[in-house]
Order: C-alpha cells, then structure tokens, then sequence
C-alpha cells in the first residue's frame, strides 16, 4: 500500500472516531477506539509497543508508542490547543528508534480534525533502518 493511501486511511478512520465520540475526552478513549475503527476496516493495528532504546550498547529505557498500523505508520493521538515543535520532534525521535518512516499526529480537541504527517527521508517501506532526515505536512 502507497504511504499517502495508508495515511489517508488512518485519518479517516480518526475523522469518524472523532465524529461519533466528539471532542473534549481524554486521549487515551480515542487512542483505543481508533484501534477500534482501524482494525474494523482491515488494519493489523499494534497498541503501546514496547521498543528498547540503548545508549552505547546500554540498555536506557523502553519507548512506547500510540500505535502502530500496518507495520508502516505510528499514530500518536493527542489532544492539545495545536501542535508544536516539541510534537514534531518526538515523533522524529520515535520514527529513528522504531525505524519507521512515517507518523500521524492526530488532534482530537476540536470538532474538525487536525492532523499532521512526519516522514523521513528515506523511500516509504515497513520497518527498516532509521533515518532522522523529515519533511513535515499538515491539512
């Protein structure tokens, strides 16, 4: 599946989560009935994954993502007056230790969806080697 094809999925998905929940909950009620809707329409969806971070060999903690669908793209749900650069960084950070290549922020906090998509900049595939190079969009 093309990374815009996947993306677009996932966001509609969230768009109709959002539209029956409505906004105002906590993140971690739309984090799971986007597990939910995703897997309802098909999607291998992988919820709070643990992945070990090493530091010179050392092991220094666990990184645990929202989601992630497909084996291809993290989700990390959030709701928040908008989106930062901390946000933007994260997600790069996450992208580099999961070896993923693409990740959806998505914002519940208001009644229209806000997205935003980080991508590196490696070609779209599932889980290879890291990469910290980002182009970034939004709607």
């Amino acid at each position: 599946m093309k990374q815009a094809d996947l993306t677009g999925q996932i966001i509609g998905a969230a768009m109709s989560v959002l539209n029956e929940l409505r906004p105002g909950l906590d993140e971690k009620l739309y984090e799971n009935a986007l597990v939910i809707e995703l897997t309802s329409r098909g999607h291998i969806v992988d919820q709070q994954r643990e992945f070990a971070v090493h530091y010179h060999s050392h092991f220094i903690g666990k990184l645990v993502p929202d989601l992630i669908v497909d084996n291809a793209v993290l989700v990390d749900a959030k709701v928040v007056s908008g989106f930062s650069e901390s946000h933007t960084a994260q997600m790069l950070g996450y992208l580099n230790i999961t070896g993923l290549e693409v990740a959806l922020l998505l914002n519940f906090q208001q009644t229209k969806l806000d997205w935003k998509r980080v991508v590196t900049g490696k070609p779209f595939q599932k889980i290879s080697v890291p990469s910290v190079l980002s182009v970034v969009d939004s709607p």
